[in-house]
């Protein structure tokens, strides 16, 4: 787990808001934008981020590119983070 890249990228507050609407289930990058009113390119910005930090799974399907949590990084994250407070949780 690249600690330092999970938690740049979960500095950012527009990263914060795609990942808040992923848990919603899984979403195509127009969609995506759509939703969050960001741009494509600024979308695309901040899904490479979160791609780099494994935070987010990319599935093409036709012409489209899916978007969804990778829920086993956060909770890799939260254990850590657990782990540094002292709970063994």
């Amino acid at each position: 787990m690249a600690v330092n890249e999970i938690l740049a990228a979960l500095a950012d507050e527009n990263r914060r808001r795609i990942l808040h609407k992923l848990k919603e289930g899984k979403i195509n990058s127009g969609d995506l934008a759509n939703a969050l009113s960001m741009t494509p390119q600024a979308l695309s910005y901040h899904l490479s981020k979160l791609k780099k930090a494994d935070l987010i799974y990319e599935t093409k399907y036709k012409n489209y590119i899916y978007y969804e949590l990778n829920l086993s990084v956060l909770d890799e994250t939260i254990m850590w983070i657990n782990e540094l407070r002292g709970n063994k949780k």
